[in-house]
């Protein structure tokens, strides 16, 4: 398999899930700004919308969309319990994790990350993001990780997306169940392997 990914972009959640699946890939860097591979090639060739993660598999079939990807990449590796059993109602609480955090806190930090956008736009994205840490900052209470006391793959895309936050100069003081849970993922063996692979650590 192969992850096509830019450092520290949201393509990180797949990285960290194909490390603590323990499943052989190879990482592919398809930075965001420039689209263009190492080798040269055009990564708009290879993705025609341009953005990461995409997955490809042996067999030449990818897979785009971060949420898509880590189910997929969790139920290779069943024994990792890193996603519910399919059909189960908690394989619809990740789902409903994966959504909120895509639909909710990601593409809330969209904007901020955007050099045109005008500072009071900003602002209400920066609000909307606080409600959101607040509502998460509630959940984790009294848990290590968001579906309780086991790792999932909605843990690798809230850390992905939460580590977002200092770049943003967003405080996370108010929220110190998020900042906890924050620390705890980022000390996983797996987490701290794809930080390093991606440069970030």
């Amino acid at each position: 398999m192969k992850l096509y990914y830019s450092p520290g972009a949201c393509s990180l959640s797949p990285h960290i899930v194909l490390r603590e699946a323990g499943l052989a890939f190879e990482p592919v860097m398809a930075p965001t700004k420039t689209h263009k591979l190492q080798d040269g090639t055009d990564y708009y060739s290879i993705n025609p919308l341009g953005y990461v993660p995409m997955l490809e598999l042996d067999d030449g079939t990818r897979l785009r969309e971060g949420p898509a990807i880590v189910q997929y990449i969790a139920d290779q590796a069943p024994n990792k319990n890193l996603a519910p059993a399919n059909g189960t109602l908690p394989r619809y609480r990740l789902q409903e994790w994966l959504t909120f955090i895509g639909t909710e806190i990601h593409k809330s930090f969209s904007p901020l990350f955007n050099p045109n956008m005008p500072d009071e736009g900003k602002q209400i994205y920066r609000d909307r993001i606080a409600n959101r840490f607040a509502f998460v900052d509630k959940e984790l209470a009294g848990k290590q990780y968001l579906m309780g006391d086991h790792f999932t793959v909605a843990d690798a895309y809230l850390y992905t997306v939460s580590r977002w936050a200092k770049p943003m100069n967003i405080d996370l003081s108010a929220y110190p169940n998020l900042v906890a849970y924050q620390e705890r993922v980022g000390a996983r063996p797996a987490v701290q392997e794809a930080l390093k692979a991606e440069k970030l650590s």
